[in-house]
């Protein structure tokens, strides 16, 4: 039996947009809407504040089914965030939002479409009803997948394939079964008429067993509220002047610190200073550098003790304006006498993890090395792990609708930071 080709769930890797989750003030059962791009949440009736903790959310869409149906949930993989493949001898990209059935079965959509997109969610609970499928495929498979649908398109040969910013998601779609599978959404048949030897029971599953979880939004070290935008994934302390990650069931103090300029029309963008250790080529120290990257530059005395650290940006942004960032950045080694406080003027959010950026070390690492012609070849043979890292905020002056930053030839337009926001 072929696989069904309903055009309400055709894959798709469109334009990345937020999900809508419908949600319960964990303190006092007060009803919210949450984005999908969400982690700090704010109660409007008991102003206590809460952060969600979880790598791979779970959901469900709504379903319209007649009441005598019994309902059974089938499980998507979705996945969206920034690609990126080193391929023959240049670096593409790309943005993506795709989710995949995560059982590999003919007689359901092979995906959700456009609809997780355009209805409203719920997270997954105990208290849900239903009976809810078993995915057979995890994250790992998930990204082979991706990687086999994007990488048949991409010049051969493809030395490094690097995925930053993901987001992973399991959403449960609802079914019910009469003669046909029938599509609980819309009440309409998504599957022929069903052999006789068909079993639901064959498929394992059972009540909905994952919980969210949250904890208190305050600060480990005083106690104060601690703050940040919605999708923040550093909260600061104003009271203290620290920063904090969130790490398991709790909070874990961050290195960071800003570069000092005056004046009132200035935003702190984040950037992740990573230390790594690199075997399979030199690269531990500025002259390194000079020497790797090719620039323009005779080595100087004492560049030798310079140690070389990569440049992430710690904040979302289009693929094209990540690379120029982190490569700019790593390329002029900053050197800074940084303030270990906070600064007066506003910090832009800090969006993408540092887990996230040590991910990205190769690409920037490819973003300048030189000739990429002998020098892509050899990336799978390089390994670059992230060893020590620091949260450095970065002055940007705004003026009209654009950010500069004048000294390291850095400009974004603001909208796209703000879209950003969603990737």
């Amino acid at each position: 039996m072929k696989i069904c080709r309903n055009p309400c769930f055709a894959t798709s890797a469109v334009r990345s947009s937020s999900l809508r989750i419908q949600y319960q003030c964990p303190q006092c059962g007060a009803p919210a809407t949450l984005e999908e791009t969400d982690h700090l949440f704010s109660c409007e009736f008991c102003r206590v504040q809460s952060y969600l903790l979880s790598r791979v959310y779970r959901y469900v869409l709504p379903n319209a089914a007649p009441p005598d149906k019994d309902l059974f949930y089938l499980p998507y993989w979705r996945c969206k965030g920034m690609l990126f493949f080193c391929a023959s001898n240049e670096i593409k990209h790309r943005i993506i939002d795709v989710s995949n059935q995560g059982l590999s079965s003919p007689y359901f959509p092979a995906s959700l479409g456009l609809r997780s997109q355009t209805l409203e969610l719920r997270f997954l609970t105990p208290e849900t009803e239903g009976r809810f499928l078993k995915s057979r495929h995890n994250r790992e498979e998930m990204e082979r997948i991706i990687d086999e649908r994007f990488g048949s398109a991409m010049p051969k040969p493809i030395h490094n394939r690097s995925f930053i910013g993901e987001v992973f998601s399991i959403i449960f779609a609802p079914f019910y079964v009469d003669g046909k599978v029938f599509d609980a959404v819309l009440n309409r048949p998504v599957s022929p008429v069903l052999p006789e030897d068909f079993e639901l029971d064959s498929f394992e599953g059972g009540h909905a067993d994952w919980q969210i979880r949250f904890i208190p939004a305050l600060c480990p070290d005083c106690g104060w509220d601690l703050a940040g935008e919605r999708a923040s994934l550093a909260l600061y302390c104003k009271n203290c002047k620290s920063i904090w990650q969130p790490a398991k069931n709790r909070f874990i103090k961050l290195k960071f610190g800003y570069m000092p300029e005056e004046g009132e029309s200035i935003t702190y963008l984040p950037f992740w200073r990573i230390r790594a250790d690199i075997s399979g080529i030199d690269l531990d120290s500025y002259a390194d550098l000079v020497k790797l990257a090719n620039l323009p530059r005779v080595v100087q005395k004492g560049w030798e003790e310079l140690a070389f650290r990569f440049w992430i940006p710690a904040f979302k942004v289009r693929p094209q304006d990540f690379l120029r960032f982190g490569n700019a950045l790593t390329l002029s080694q900053p050197q800074v006498d940084w303030e270990p406080t906070l600064p007066k003027q506003p910090l832009h959010p800090v969006t993408l993890s540092v887990q996230e950026a040590v991910e990205g070390l190769k690409l920037i690492f490819a973003s300048f090395i030189k000739p990429r012609g002998i020098m892509f070849p050899k990336l799978p043979e390089i390994e670059i792990k992230g060893k020590s890292f620091f949260l450095a905020y970065i002055p940007f002056r705004k003026k009209g609708n654009e950010l500069s930053q004048p000294a390291f030839r850095l400009r974004i337009n603001k909208n796209i930071l703000t879209y950003a926001l969603y990737l």
